[in-house]
């Protein structure tokens, strides 16, 4: 994980002592004949035990949640037998591309992501049927399946949700792949972004044209951003789509794009580069947590649907950004 960073390798050897609130075959409560499903997605060269908390609130409000390693996509991921398998997509992704080869490179690799969750949706249907031994036979409600992910394991959660199966996904501030591929998603989507990441799509939804000034400090050029333009205005479109059917748009102020991983806990150094936002972890985590289970409840246990009304004065953070689609 240190390399994945650009980091020496004794940066996160305290993470060994860190408790999480899991504990290895826990029995199914008994409070439900069964529970909805939902499946979750790292990003890129992320781990699935970067979002131990989240899966852990879902869990813990009476949800089956599965986060899935994309193996190969993480940046390690151990099997059962003791293999480990590390990062392999990173030459995927290189400034020596033009924007179509990355973008096409980024949808290759999504395409691969898509159908993990798939996969990953026949296992347990599967377990539930008792074809694969399991303390979770009968006890899953396949008829209530969800998805989310961060960066572009939102993507794939978005992406995986026009499996009919799935019910409804929320994306934590990813950019969408496989655009062109087929028609828009017909399905409650939830979108949280991040500040930063709401603010370029500002950009794009006022028409804004970067100066030369705030190219060069981005690292880009006129072409590439110009592309980017063109897929963000298709994504926009996208996004629109699925607010139609009682999804949302939404950005929490004072956020980064890894305030919505674990990484946030992990050292404050994160804090001190920029990789994570001004806002607290434990805050980011709470709010984060909170709008997640309120979709899903409202979808898959029809329920709650509060914090989706508007605005709530107990999370000033949250901006309500539907109505700009």
């Amino acid at each position: 994980m240190a390399a994945n960073y650009g980091l020496p390798g004794f940066t996160f050897q305290h993470l060994k002592y860190v408790s999480s609130h899991a504990y290895s075959g826990a029995e199914v409560s008994s409070a439900q004949t069964s529970y909805p499903l939902i499946l979750a997605n790292p990003g890129f060269g992320s781990s699935r035990f970067l979002h131990t908390s989240q899966a852990e609130n879902l869990a813990s409000h009476g949800y089956i949640v599965a986060v899935i390693d994309h193996t190969y996509n993480t940046f390690a991921t151990e099997f059962p037998d003791g293999r480990i398998t590390t990062i392999r997509t990173n030459d995927l992704f290189s400034p020596d591309h033009d924007y179509r080869t990355e973008s096409g490179n980024r949808d290759k690799l999504g395409k691969v992501l898509t159908g993990d969750v798939a996969f990953a949706l026949d296992q347990f249907e599967l377990i539930q049927s008792g074809q694969i031994p399991s303390h979770l036979k009968g006890r899953i409600d396949l008829g209530h399946v969800g998805v989310f992910g961060h960066s572009i394991g939102g993507a794939t959660a978005y992406d995986a949700s026009y499996d009919p199966r799935i019910a409804v996904g929320i994306d934590l501030d990813g950019g969408l792949y496989r655009l062109r591929d087929r028609e828009g998603l017909r399905k409650p989507f939830l979108f949280i972004n991040s500040e930063s990441e709401f603010e370029k799509l500002k950009m794009v939804m006022d028409n804004r044209v970067y100066t030369d000034a705030e190219l060069n400090r981005m690292g880009s050029t006129r072409e590439w951003m110009d592309q980017v333009t063109e897929d963000k205005k298709l994504e926009l479109e996208r996004m629109r789509e699925t607010v139609d059917e009682g999804g949302q748009f939404l950005y929490i102020e004072n956020t980064e794009h890894l305030d919505f991983a674990d990484v946030q806990f992990i050292s404050p150094i994160f804090k001190m580069l920029g990789i994570t936002g001004k806002i607290a972890p434990e805050r980011a985590n709470s709010v984060i947590n909170a709008y997640m289970l309120d979709f899903f409840d409202m979808y898959l246990k029809n329920q709650g649907g509060i914090l989706m009304k508007g605005p709530d004065s107990r999370f000033p953070e949250v901006k309500f950004v539907t109505s700009l689609l």
